[in-house]
């Protein structure tokens, strides 16, 4: 039993699948096949976008499959090259590289083996929390600033030329120039492939249009010649296992990968999931977001030994497998061994898919991410939330994918600590049944008359104990009659032992003490009554009166020499009703 436990915490995957049900196995192959051919296409316009040879986005996707099969706690989620890290990846590794194909390609695999170590290190210390860092309207804008970028780079491979400026910007300003060198027969192949692609979408939805797009275009680029049209092609590729290659740049160039690696296992985990927790909710069951941060970084690390890039949770591909009916984690090896085919014996064919079809692939994968009517529409429900998506949105825009990711995770930083330190609160009151609300939301809601009760909606901690005192002491001063009693609901704020927060509460109780008011804290009795007398707080007559909860606060303080709202109510705070 004990080793039963120990391997469904390590490796869940495998205990699902060992106990597989005969009767998946037929809609896990359909499932399997369609993730492969939708992968197949996308995995070779990635590795463009990332800067690597086309096979090495096939080299991304098989270990990394097989290994989320074995570690990841989703039964839907599909792993595999993603927009937005590619796009991080050609951001961070291009200038690094400085023209070497050999060195782009070690400091990928480089940079992709530091997330899956960075990943590693967050399942170790249970930092599953962080898929909750990046808020949703920030992420939101994150992913359509990425897919704008992407759209607008891969402009010049459709049309047959090739941009001078590095930036969105610059290459927005600059495209009218371009136009004279317009190369006509990549753009036919291009609008060719987006036609097959739209007319595939719109009559045949369940095939894989991107797969039957690039079929189409290569063989005919088979037929006529490539070189004929002088259209880009993706060229041969090697068949088989890559063979290990060890870095051979300066170990100095590792230093310029570590922060980025820490953006993209970030960016890649809370993409992941998202993709992940939709679709489990869908099928009725729960992931572990600890075990599913071990699983990214083990895809990761497979990702890089099989000399391939970093990976994320793919939605388009999880979707496919969601829509075919996959059960278990099966589909992800099936669909492995379908790309494992393709890699080690089939590629001649792949030769001759044209680079300007793969532009084309890649501007409607990132068409898919783009959201801005949903990144508006927040401004109804949320304003904060708005701006945050707007604000991250424009970053990326102009300050590039890099730095645009940096300020997204600094954002959200900014947003937990704006909540921690500045948490909403309410006085409470009660109605006629006796029971404690928030005031001012229901009209039969009412205050007690001479008590104050208060709630702060944060743990407190040595940097927001100070704007508590100062809240409390401001409500106070707004009350038109000074009240006997403060009462504290200390079970939403007083969650762990801070030194500063009972400094505080000290100077708070002398405060009130002073204004003749007594100090009542309602909840967690034992550790509050334990952390005020090891803070030298006197506890009991002559000091901070401590009970269970609120209901028993009111019935026993003896601070109520004053007739509540109702009758009701009073036979409820003396202990009558």
């Amino acid at each position: 039993m004990q080793d039963f436990f120990t391997l469904s915490r390590w490796v869940p995957g495998l205990v699902a699948l060992l106990d597989y049900r005969r009767d998946w196995l037929t809609a896990d192959m359909r499932a399997g096949v369609s993730v492969a051919a939708v992968a197949l296409p996308v995995a070779i316009a990635y590795a463009e976008l990332a800067g690597v040879s086309a096979v090495v986005g096939l080299y991304s996707c098989i270990l990394p499959m097989i290994a989320y099969a074995l570690f990841g706690t989703s039964r839907q989620l599909i792993v595999g090259p993603d927009a937005a890290t590619c796009a991080v990846i050609a951001a961070v590794v291009t200038p690094l590289a400085a023209g070497d194909a050999t060195r782009h390609w070690q400091l990928v695999m480089t940079m992709t083996a530091m997330t899956g170590l960075w990943c590693l290190a967050a399942s170790y210390f249970r930092l599953g929390v962080l898929a909750d860092f990046l808020s949703r309207p920030i992420l939101l804008g994150l992913l359509n600033g990425v897919a704008i970028t992407i759209m607008v780079g891969q402009l010049s491979r459709i049309v047959g030329f090739t941009f001078d400026e590095s930036q969105l910007i610059e290459r927005l300003v600059a495209t009218p120039d371009y136009l004279a060198l317009v190369h006509w027969p990549t753009l036919g192949i291009s609008m060719l492939t987006l036609v097959i692609m739209l007319l595939c979408r719109r009559y045949r939805p369940l095939w894989p249009s991107s797969l039957l797009a690039l079929a189409v275009v290569a063989g005919l680029l088979w037929y006529v010649g490539p070189e004929r049209l002088s259209i880009a092609v993706v060229g041969s590729l090697s068949e088989g296992l890559p063979e290990f290659q060890l870095p051979e740049f300066p170990p100095g160039l590792m230093r310029d990968l570590v922060l980025p690696a820490l953006n993209l296992a970030m960016v890649s985990f809370v993409s992941m999931m998202l993709t992940a927790r939709s679709f489990a909710a869908r099928n009725g069951y729960d992931i572990d977001a600890d075990r599913e941060f071990r699983a990214l970084g083990v895809a990761n690390l497979a990702s890089a030994i099989s000399q391939g890039f970093a990976i994320s949770g793919a939605d388009s591909r999880t979707a496919v497998n969601d829509a075919n009916g996959g059960k278990s984690q099966m589909v992800s090896i099936v669909a492995a061994g379908a790309i494992a085919l393709v890699t080690f014996f089939l590629t001649e064919p792949l030769q001759y898919i044209p680079t300007a079809a793969l532009g084309v692939v890649l501007v409607m994968a990132s068409w898919s991410l783009i959201n801005l009517r949903g990144q508006w529409h927040l401004r109804k429900s949320d304003m904060p939330a708005f701006w945050l998506a707007w604000i991250t949105f424009i970053s990326v825009l102009f300050m590039g994918v890099i730095p645009g990711i940096t300020l997204a995770v600094l954002l959200g930083l900014f947003q937990f600590l704006r909540n921690v330190m500045r948490p909403t609160d309410q006085l409470m009151g009660m109605n006629e049944e006796g029971v404690v609300h928030t005031l001012g939301r229901n009209e039969e809601v009412k205050a007690i008359a001479g008590v104050l009760i208060y709630r702060f909606n944060s743990p407190l901690t040595y940097f927001n104990a100070a704007y508590f005192k100062r809240r409390v002491l401001a409500l106070i001063g707004e009350e038109k009659a000074q009240p006997n009693c403060l009462i504290i609901d200390a079970v939403s704020c007083f969650t762990h032992q801070d030194i500063s927060v009972m400094s505080v509460v000290g100077e708070l109780h002398k405060e009130l003490k002073r204004r003749g008011i007594h100090m009542v804290m309602a909840g967690r009795r034992s550790q509050m009554t334990h952390w005020l007398q090891q803070a030298g707080i006197r506890v009991g007559e002559e000091g901070v009166l401590v009970y269970p909860d609120l209901y028993e606060a009111l019935r026993m303080t003896r601070c109520y020499h004053t007739p509540v709202v109702t009758t009701e109510v009073a036979d409820v705070v003396r202990g009558e009703a």
